[in-house]
């Protein structure tokens, strides 16, 4: 798939095109305890609806025809994709559908609501959302807007990366968390083509880690539901990477590397102290790695960890900064 991969050119054209739809999110200093090199964290938390999933959804969305708008739009999301989708196509006054799955966190589900979405519930699998949503495609005839697996998202997606080889011209390291590939592919894409010296690693949890089974295989492996569901990195519960994403890792990525759920909660009670920015479990993966993987990282001065989201529901926001660690 060498030849369909996304190129510098249609990743600045995005960056235009959702530009008055997403934000450039800030690079905040992260002098993390015992981490070495310049830290920044790219906080995409700060996106309109807490999560980068903004990205690709406006990018995707902002190019349909008034005949596809008038369709409406589906995609299936347990529920920052869900949200981008829903902001921008009321943006664009399109009506949205959500195929969500039934462990999705109740913020997510209320802030999909709350943009104006139809949200539909299914079970936990990736599988029945694609099954569910096929469905409803072929009896109304909605546009499906796919959270990663979509050349149009993932140079949405890549739009965080050219800001980050942007900002940092000389990074080291940059490390994104990858599900299903949609941000680790395109902020690969975009920091490669600009700085072929740095190192883009993805960051995934250990409990679901498909994608770095997929790098060390050199196929995609897709793990069973009840499998990646047991991490509290809920918006990294992916069974498998999609293809065009895997082409693109493939491609430009170093690395993907794995962190436990305990490292993810001390890695989110750190970013909350050292920077004040309020991170989702899956938006902390990258600053875990940091953390506590320094022996799988490369020798950097300069590192951006992508904090990909902050939607995490207070009360488990509340467990993870008052917990105590042996």
């Amino acid at each position: 798939m060498s030849e369909t991969l996304v190129g510098l050119d249609t990743i600045r054209a995005a960056a235009a095109r959702i530009a008055d739809v997403a934000v450039k999110t800030p690079l905040v200093r992260a002098p993390f305890d015992g981490v070495s090199g310049d830290v920044w964290l790219k906080a995409e938390s700060l996106q309109p609806i807490g999560s980068f999933k903004l990205r690709g959804a406006a990018n995707k969305i902002l190019q349909l025809t008034p005949e596809e708008v008038r369709r409406g739009v589906i995609t299936y999301s347990s529920g920052n994709h869900a949200q981008g989708v829903a902001y921008a196509a009321r943006a664009v006054g399109a009506k949205a559908v959500i195929v969500m799955p039934s462990n999705a966190p109740a913020i997510k589900r209320a802030a999909t609501l709350a943009l104006g979405a139809e949200v539909v519930d299914v079970g936990v699998a990736s599988s029945e959302r694609l099954a569910k949503a096929a469905e409803l495609v072929r009896k109304h005839g909605y546009l499906v807007v796919p959270p990663y697996d979509d050349p149009a998202v993932i140079a949405g997606q890549a739009t965080c990366g050219l800001e980050i080889a942007e900002a940092v011209p000389d990074v080291d390291l940059v490390l994104a968390p990858v599900s299903g590939g949609g941000l680790l592919s395109g902020v690969a894409t975009a920091v490669k083509l600009l700085n072929p010296k740095a190192m883009v690693i993805g960051v995934e949890p250990e409990l679901a880690g498909d994608a770095a089974e997929s790098f060390r295989m050199g196929k995609i492996v897709t793990w069973p539901a009840e499998m990646t569901s047991r991490t509290i990195a809920d918006g990294l519960r992916t069974q498998s990477v999609g293809e065009r994403n895997f082409a693109h890792i493939q491609a430009y990525v170093d690395k993907i590397i794995t962190v436990t759920e305990a490292e993810i909660r001390a890695a989110m009670r750190a970013i909350v102290a050292t920077t004040r920015l309020v991170p989702e479990p899956s938006g902390a993966v990258t600053t875990a790695a940091l953390l506590f993987h320094a022996a799988e990282l490369p020798v950097y001065r300069k590192a951006v960890a992508v904090v990909s989201g902050g939607n995490v529901d207070p009360k488990l926001l509340a467990e993870v900064l008052t917990e105590t660690t042996a």
